[in-house]
């Protein structure tokens, strides 16, 4: 008998390891996944930004794109990883409540950084870090992507690309640090809860293009000397609208990296997936709310205009509008709030346009105004809510001060930055084009391609 009990306890400890490898290996799968289909959100930024661009200045959008993704890998590796373990409970480099921030504790898991090698290459003691930092950094790359929409046709490459890492590698990740962290002083503090990073991506990248904008200025003919603007369109309506649709494709990835699933030592249970910041939710009530904020974003922007970019965008404005409580709205409500960005969209955008901010894309409507829309709401709706579960058990819960307080840093961190670095860039002569290229096009003055075969390009040109 004894023997026959060692025996069924050996086996049932064999089961138990094999569980826990499974859980492993479905954790890093989870986030594997993710990554690529994050990727289709800069596909998405690619093509619909060059479809926005005149025919002059196609391949020259796609460019900054291009390297808009390349440059935030090495720089979110060798920085932005770091800054968010780094510096959650403000600039102090101090540990969180949590104990899983502060300079030591960054330098110990921080790719790049102190005693970090033991996360790099063959390593099978560790499953999942490299895909989490990769989520990460897809995110990074994101908020330069939502930036560069709005600059297109006038500003120079490296100046760009300079704000990008700056953006994706240190702004964002700050704002990531306090209000996305366990030890974040906003959630620590204040409650503020940004489930899918309506302010800490969408805001900060959204005011950081339009501290951007404003040193930038307009693109040349945009404005008439009365003050009032002309409608500059791009060169391929059909190509914008697919690639926002490949964006709302990707959403679906950048959402589900926003969930912490069991099987990994950073976990918050063994058994329950759970937000960023520990709370309790399933993949089951995100896949309902996104669906219905997709939905209800572009009915809205339909009510109020029969335009497909500003439906398609207002798909985007739905998702973003309602992210910051994905997990925590019925899908009834997620609708209301979703219909209800897609009617602002355009009107708000016209608003801006009209404040002389040449904004090529909606890219600071879409991204900045109603990101911290649906920072604020999410006070509104979700006031009582859990926002955090802390390390010793207690629960911070959502309140509208909290999240108006969220919403303010959040803009503050997008635009202080965004203002100040290209304004040092014009004033050394990198942030625009010279006015020659601009008016030749930045495509046969910049890059060494055509976007189209010779002749199309000639008879589209003769046309507009």
């Amino acid at each position: 008998m004894e023997e026959q009990f060692a025996e069924l306890l050996a086996k049932v400890a064999q089961l138990e390891a094999n569980s826990a490898v499974t859980n492993t290996i479905f954790a890093e799968t989870y986030y594997f996944i993710s990554i690529p289909l994050m990727i289709i959100i800069h596909a998405g930024f690619l093509a619909y930004e060059m479809g926005a661009s005149r025919l002059k200045n196609t391949l020259s959008s796609g460019v900054k794109n291009i390297l808009a993704f390349a440059f935030m890998i090495p720089t979110f590796y060798f920085i932005g990883w770091w800054v968010y373990w780094a510096f959650p409970t403000g600039l102090t480099l101090s540990a969180g409540p949590n104990g899983i921030s502060g300079a030591e504790y960054a330098s110990s898991i921080a790719l790049g950084w102190g005693e970090s090698a033991q996360y790099m290459g063959p390593n099978i003691a560790d499953n999942a870090s490299g895909v989490f930092f990769g989520a990460f950094a897809l995110f990074a790359a994101t908020t330069a992507s939502i930036m560069s929409g709005a600059l297109i046709e006038r500003i120079q490459t490296v100046g760009f690309v300079i704000l990008a890492i700056v953006l994706g590698s240190f702004a964002w990740v700050i704002a990531a640090a306090w209000g996305w962290h366990a030890d974040g002083w906003l959630v620590t503090q204040w409650g503020v809860h940004d489930f899918g990073a309506a302010g800490l991506v969408h805001a900060v990248a959204g005011f950081f293009a339009l501290g951007v904008l404003i040193n930038l200025g307009p693109r040349i003919g945009k404005y008439n000397a009365d003050g009032s603007a002309n409608v500059i369109a791009g060169h391929n309506m059909p190509l914008t609208v697919i690639g926002l649709m490949l964006i709302i494709v990707g959403f679906f990835g950048f959402l589900m990296a926003c969930i912490i699933v069991p099987g990994e030592a950073w976990s918050w249970s063994s058994t329950t997936s759970a937000s960023i910041y520990g709370t309790p939710m399933t993949i089951s009530a995100l896949t309902f709310n996104t669906l219905m904020a997709i939905a209800g974003g572009i009915i809205g922007a339909w009510v109020v205009t029969k335009d497909p970019f500003w439906m398609m965008s207002g798909a985007l404005a739905g998702i973003i509008s309602t992210a910051s409580g994905l997990d925590i709205y019925f899908p009834g409500l997620t609708f209301i709030i979703a219909s209800s960005a897609g009617a602002l969209l355009m009107p708000l955008a016209s608003m801006v346009e009209r404040r002389g901010i040449d904004d090529a894309v909606g890219a600071f409507t879409v991204h900045g105004i109603i990101g911290l829309y649906g920072v604020i709401l999410l006070g509104v709706f979700g006031s009582g809510f859990p926002a955090a579960l802390g390390a010793a058990g207690e629960v911070a819960t959502i309140s509208l001060t909290g999240q108006i307080i969220g919403a303010i840093v959040f803009a503050l961190l997008g635009f202080v930055p965004g203002y100040v670095v290209s304004f040092i860039l014009k004033k050394v002569g990198m942030l625009r084009t010279p006015e020659s290229a601009e008016l030749a096009g930045l495509d046969p003055t910049k890059v060494p391609a055509q976007a189209y075969p010779e002749g199309i390009g000639a008879s589209a040109a003769a046309s507009s």
